[in-house]
């Protein structure tokens, strides 16, 4: 049996598994994510060290090893993945140093897009992984390949305005996806509330139901332009705010349907059958960082 190692370093924490050739888990281990260079590669040291003694190997007799993280990252180098405190960081040098094997490391986001592909066992071929956490954007797999564009910033589909007159983002401009559709968003709309506090208010508080309702619009909008422009065969949805469960999905069906009943050919994209949300328990990231270490996508 082949395994694969898989690192996910979040904002907030570092995920770590060991995977066979299909994607399942074997083994897990979550710790906090560091803040700062140094930081950061500990925290991906250790956690990498407690799955391969929970597993009884070292990092260099895995088949592979992948890292997803957030930033640009060119050629196993990390730039300007703020919210770890990195401006410049070879990560996959560092991390080969203390591994004794170099890791493949990609973006975070397409990552998951390999990840959700994986582990829900799509035969799909083009697919998009919406990921809709603390911000917004879209790993897309085409043809069976990532795909990152002529600069890297395919998917960065948050940066989107769908309506002048919509709410201000932090760049200062209206109606963004992300200032709709992530957790960051719904606090700046609700004046610096956590977005679960403004979501579990929205059948009492009129704001709370406004900024609900946006998100809703703005999930939708935000498949509506992933279909559009690429013809996915399907759109599924991860990250934290799709703990919603079944009312996000119904909410977005529908904004979808409203706009069908206006639009006979938005009708006949189908846009409602095209989206699944994933389970919110499956390690999509660090599953797909084990895979593309592995060589998928």
């Amino acid at each position: 049996m082949t395994r694969h190692l898989g690192i996910d370093i979040g904002g907030t924490k570092t995920d770590a598994v060991l995977v066979d050739e299909t994607g399942r888990v074997l083994c897990r281990q979550v710790r906090p994510s560091g803040h700062g260079p140094d930081a950061v590669v500990a925290e991906a040291v250790a956690a990498v060290a407690q799955v391969c003694a929970e597993a009884g190997i070292d990092p260099a007799s895995a088949d592979s090893i992948g890292v997803g993280v957030p930033g640009s990252v060119l050629d196993g180098v990390v730039s300007h993945a703020q919210n770890l405190g990195i401006t410049r960081l070879d990560l996959a040098g560092e991390l080969a140093h203390a591994w004794g094997a170099r890791p493949v490391v990609d973006n975070d986001v397409n990552a998951a897009a390999v990840g959700a592909w994986v582990s829900t066992g799509s035969e799909k071929r083009s697919v998009a992984f919406l990921n809709l956490g603390t911000g917004l954007a879209a790993g897309l797999i085409l043809d069976g390949t990532v795909w990152r564009g002529a600069r890297g910033s395919a998917g960065e589909i948050g940066h989107i305005a769908v309506d002048p007159h919509g709410p201000l983002g932090p760049d200062g401009l209206p109606g963004g996806l992300e200032t709709y559709a992530s957790g960051s968003g719904i606090a700046i709309q609700a004046g610096g509330a956590p977005a679960v506090d403004v979501l579990a208010q929205a059948e009492t508080d009129p704001l709370a139901a406004r900024i609900r309702d946006g998100l809703f619009f703005g999930v939708a909008s935000a498949v509506r332009v992933l279909v559009l422009t690429l013809d996915v065969e399907e759109v599924l949805l991860g990250g934290g705010l799709t703990r919603m469960g079944d009312s996000l999905l119904d909410g977005t069906r529908r904004v979808i349907r409203g706009w069908e009943r206006n639009s006979p050919f938005l009708a006949s994209v189908d846009l409602t059958a095209r989206m699944r949300v994933l389970d919110p328990e499956t390690p999509v990231a660090a599953i797909g960082a084990a895979m593309r270490g592995a060589g998928r996508g």
